[in-house]
């Protein structure tokens, strides 16, 4: 399955100078395995890959050895494979596992740059966190891999040709043919249901069957909670465990701001700040602050003590909300759709590298997302449906004047008085 990210590697492998070793983060289960893998069958001769949460012989001898050319050696011989500089990837996997292996890129980075090195970490920024691991600041790129954006699912389908009427008419910001635009809004249900992990996706396109593939998002899920025991103490895997499993009801309230008293009665910030930390970290959760106001620079004025939690992934929220199938797919009847839309947007929103913020007024209007794009500012309203009568983002304009008002509905693409009208479909185009 084609991912994007898959451009930004190539344009690392074709770097010629201050090339730096380079991590892949990214919750468990998105795919890094599997791109690295891929990225290395394509581009490369050669691919040495060790996982070193499972293989402690590499894990040992990188406790007594960090001298590159010793490592390339070892490696060498395990895998009975030559390393020949520009023609080998190596591939370091679960590197959170294992922190001299970490430290080790550093001197990669400046001994011998001609070795092509990837590392992937599935709780890398949770072991650094928690372990104090000495992280080789400078000496490493760093890119994020998140779930499948809806292009992604589009183009797994083998929908190339709508993903490009859609980008075009985006462009235009021009109507989508209707047939089209029908397809499209299906196809984003689906994807509703479906998410965009890829051991779930590629279970849709083998049985095309949505009943098949919540034995699959709920091993995820699983996996997720079996992880908050192995990398958190006994107590604090409880509470990070509670916070995680209250995120369906936090998104069912209107006001979907995060509340302590949700996951226990008498529940703070002292109690809980901690597991949400930990959840941002493992990349299973999406973060949205709160800003005071709606002018540059945003970070500037965010309010720390409010925020809200997505899941990481709309289809393990769908899993988790047991939300009927039959309701979503007729995109009408039931309030948890807006929650459900929300938490799709946020994903489009930061796989396209943005930060996530909102914004309420003293007088309790809500605006869903405020982001920066080129130093500009964008407001965000959603809607689930075609219904988008809302004073939120009319107040926003007012006070603001933001660059650009955007509106996300089941609406087709459209101008209406200076609000761009953005298919829900379209989310991956901003």
């Amino acid at each position: 399955m084609k991912r994007k990210i898959e451009e930004k590697l190539l344009a690392w492998k074709e770097k010629r100078k201050n090339r730096k070793p380079i991590i892949l983060n990214g919750a468990r289960q998105v795919g890094k395995t599997y791109i690295l893998k891929e990225f290395g069958r394509k581009y490369f001769e050669t691919v040495v890959y060790v996982n070193l949460e499972i293989n402690s012989q590499v894990r040992s001898y990188f406790e007594e050895n960090m001298e590159p050319k010793k490592i390339l050696r070892f490696l060498e011989a395990l895998q009975g494979e030559k390393i020949i500089p520009e023609k080998s990837l190596i591939i370091l996997d679960e590197i959170q596992s294992c922190e001299k292996a970490l430290t080790s890129l550093k001197y990669f980075c400046e001994e011998v740059p001609e070795y092509y090195v990837a590392a992937a970490g599935s709780l890398l920024g949770v072991a650094i966190n928690r372990n104090q691991y000495s992280f080789p600041v400078g000496k490493v790129d760093t890119m994020e891999l998140f779930p499948m954006d809806f292009e992604e699912f589009l183009w797994a389908l083998g929908k190339e040709f709508l993903v490009s009427e859609i980008r075009e008419c985006f462009q235009k910001m021009a109507a989508m043919p209707m047939g089209l635009h029908k397809e499209a809004l299906e196809l984003f249900r689906y994807y509703l249901i479906v998410g965009g992990m890829p051991a779930a996706v590629e279970n849709y396109l083998e049985n095309e069957s949505f009943l098949d593939i919540m034995p699959i998002i709920n091993e995820i899920v699983d996996n997720y909670i079996a992880d908050m025991a192995k990398y958190a103490s006994n107590t604090d895997s409880v509470k990070i465990r509670a916070c995680y499993q209250s995120i369906p009801a936090q998104l069912a309230k209107e006001n979907k701001k995060f509340q302590y008293k949700v996951v226990q009665k008498g529940g703070t910030a002292a109690i809980f700040g901690v597991s949400i930390e930990w959840l941002n970290l493992a990349g299973v959760v999406l973060k949205c602050q709160k800003v005071d106001h709606g002018f540059e620079p945003l970070p500037a004025y965010v309010d720390l003590s409010s925020f809200k939690l997505y899941m990481g992934d709309v289809g393990v929220l769908t899993m988790r909300s047991s939300l009927p199938h039959h309701i979503i797919l007729s995109g009408e009847g039931n309030t948890f759709l807006g929650a459900l839309t929300e938490n799709y947007v946020a994903e489009q929103l930061k796989a396209n590298g943005y930060d996530l913020y909102y914004w309420c007024s003293e007088y309790s209007a809500e605006l869903d997302f405020v982001i920066i794009k080129e130093q500009k500012i964008y407001g965000i309203e959603v809607k689930k449906g075609e219904h988008v009568r809302s004073k939120s983002l009319s107040q926003f304009i007012a006070k603001y004047h933001p660059y650009r008002a955007v509106r996300f509905s089941a609406k087709n693409f459209g101008d209406e008085n200076g609000i761009w009208s953005i298919p829900l479909y379209a989310a991956f185009c901003l």
